[in-house]
């Protein structure tokens, strides 16, 4: 099957190659003869008829070349653009120039004389008018014949009247499959009210959604506002729910979009992260593409949600070499695919291996010496990690000490240990390890050229195992919703997000900073249970009931980001801070962790526990 889809794609492709191809060679002969009636007021004196037949020639043989060169048989008819057109304006000048000169330089030879020489621009005009009128047949018969509205279509109004709203809606007009037909705008800029943009108008602000829903008989609304921030996108939420339409849509942030251009394609669900009280997120890219263009990134735990998302934003840079490591099986099958398919042309090396396994490890670093190299594979589960200790800390602790002992040995210029606001003060074991790593990677710096970096934030919306998977299960299933604690509060970040500020700091990092993520602010759990209700389309604790289970082993109320002692430094970047850190003592560091593999060894957990305890201040652990 796959293989006849293929061959009947390649035909369809080549059918239309050869009719626009014949299509343009009429379209030549055409304009050619209609410059010499034009230029000699409707009667071709017979003595023309040979010079008319020599230009034709030498156009078909200087435009056909031309236009296929400048892909003007490789678009698509119905979402022809601007851009397309100007592609056609480029190869009809390409082509007249190209034949003007050739006219000048044989002046003297027979054949490229005897007619006058208006005719060659006159025809060229008559090219470029009707080769670009065919291309924008289809597009503009769909705009002057637009698709019956009643036919299935949603009417629809288009929140934001920006660069994201027009692009949405000339998608929407150019698409006869679309099951919406766009009726307005809302936006809050006053300079756009009354404007026309595709022939529909902006109808007001979005303060004014719930007048314009009943006034234009809105049933659907998409919010383009891809740039705003979730203050903005919940505004537009709630007066689209108190004027009565259900059913909003939006379009992702410009985050996670892979080229940053808007189609009618990344049109989804409103979901719990778009409303979250977030800022957002400003970023240097030109000096994040200097950072990593061209060099050799390798990540661990690159099948992770973490991993995953840093490999698909380091791609985004263009680095010289994408290593991916990870123990995930289907994990790294699966996201070596989605970049073969996104980046083509990206250098991407992959490998299932174990960051424990330190003979692996060191075939991996001597075989491709990465640069930059971010670590990322941990495990995160705290419930989890609290029966089984003597693993959080062969993985956490060791893992990261094998791998980053090999950037140490092989001289990778950074390495960036991916922390978690639960190594602060920490009551679960795998807080407790990963605070352990930030001073192995604190300790280990400076020992040759290689900078060790370690990065602290937050939970990460949509993770794996994280809660609004969770709950979303939950709800599909009609409940009840599980909430721990009615004051439950957790820090949330974007992946997406928090990955790009994960590779800023790298960029700023000199070595031995534990950077912090502002996570902006705390999130309470239930409310965040009853918001994914009510955008599943139920009433909490009517449709859907939410009970409380009671905190599990490890857990807090709320997550810390710094202890009473380290305080925070600002950096260049408003959402990154570099928290003050004490001295490690080196030696102790050392026997302390001799005496905790011993402990993991034997899976000895009262004696870990201990060890933990006094390697790591603050700590309170069960």
């Amino acid at each position: 099957m796959e293989d006849f889809l293929k061959n009947s794609l390649k035909f369809g492709t080549k059918h239309k190659l050869i009719c626009f191809l014949v299509a343009d060679s009429a379209i030549i002969i055409f304009s050619v003869y209609l410059a010499f009636l034009l230029r000699f007021e409707g009667i071709l004196p017979g003595r023309y008829l040979l010079s008319m037949v020599r230009l034709i020639l030498i156009n078909l043989v200087v435009c056909l070349p031309i236009f296929y060169f400048f892909r003007l048989y490789l678009f698509s008819w119905a979402y022809v653009s601007t851009q397309d057109l100007i592609a056609v304006l480029k190869a009809v000048a390409l082509s007249f120039l190209i034949t003007v000169s050739v006219f000048f330089l044989f002046r003297g030879l027979p054949f490229f004389s005897g007619f006058p020489r208006s005719i060659i621009f006159i025809s060229y005009f008559f090219i470029f008018a009707f080769s670009g009128g065919i291309r924008f047949a289809k597009r503009l018969y769909r705009q002057i014949f637009p698709a019956d509205p009643a036919n299935g279509r949603k009417r629809t109004l288009i929140v934001g009247a920006g660069d994201a709203g027009e692009q949405v809606a000339r998608g929407l007009l150019g698409s006869s499959k679309s099951p919406y037909i766009p009726v307005g705008f809302a936006d809050d800029n006053k300079s756009r009210w009354g404007n026309l943009i595709h022939g529909i108008k902006v109808l007001g602000s979005i303060d004014n959604i719930p007048k314009i829903v009943a006034d234009k008989k809105i049933e659907e609304i998409i919010i383009a506002l891809p740039s705003a921030g979730s203050a903005a996108i919940r505004r537009a939420v709630e007066l689209g729910r108190t004027g009565g339409v259900k059913n909003i849509k939006i379009i992702p942030s410009i985050h996670e979009l892979i080229d940053g251009n808007v189609s009618v394609a990344n049109i989804r669900d409103v979901e719990v992260e778009d409303l979250l009280e977030r800022d957002t997120v400003a970023l240097d890219t030109q000096a994040m593409g200097k950072f990593i263009k061209g060099k050799k990134v390798l990540i661990t735990g690159g099948a992770g949600s973490i991993g995953s998302e840093l490999c698909r934003q380091v791609a985004k840079f263009d680095p010289g070499q994408l290593i991916v490591v990870d123990q995930d099986e289907t994990g790294i099958f699966n996201i070596s695919n989605e970049l073969k398919k996104n980046y083509p042309k990206l250098n991407i090396v992959l490998f299932i291996a174990d960051i424990c396994d330190k003979a692996k490890i060191d075939l991996i670093f001597s075989g491709f010496r990465p640069d930059l190299v971010f670590h990322a594979a941990a495990y995160k589960h705290v419930p989890l990690m609290e029966s089984a200790a003597d693993e959080a800390v062969k993985n956490n602790i060791f893992g990261t000490k094998t791998v980053a002992e090999a950037a140490l040995e092989y001289r990778a210029e950074k390495f960036i240990l991916i922390s978690t606001d639960k190594a602060v003060n920490p009551t679960s074991v795998m807080g407790a390890t990963k605070r352990v790593c930030e001073m192995v990677c604190q300790n280990i710096n400076q020992k040759n050229s290689t900078k060790f970096i370690s990065v602290r934030f937050g939970n990460v919306l949509n993770s794996r195992g994280s809660v609004i998977p969770i709950f979303r299960e939950q709800i599909k299933r009609g409940g009840p919703v599980e909430v721990t604690d009615p004051g439950m509060k957790r820090f949330f970040m974007l992946t997406s997000e928090a990955c790009l500020l994960v590779m800023q700091a790298a960029q700023m990092g000199q070595g031995g900073e534990v950077f912090v993520l502002d996570m902006g602010k705390p999130v309470n759990i239930i409310d965040l249970a009853r918001e994914m209700i009510r955008l599943s389309g139920f009433v909490p604790d009517k449709d859907i009931p939410i009970v409380f289970v009671g905190i599990r082993p490890g857990e807090k109320l709320f997550e810390e980001i710094l202890t009473a002692e380290e305080g925070i430094l600002a950096t260049q970047n408003q959402k990154i801070f570099i928290a003050k850190m004490s001295d490690i003592d080196g030696s102790k560091l050392t026997d302390d962790l001799q005496n905790l593999k011993a402990g993991a060894q034997i899976s000895d957990r009262a004696r870990i526990i201990g060890i933990l305890q006094e390697i790591v201040a603050g700590a309170r652990l069960a």
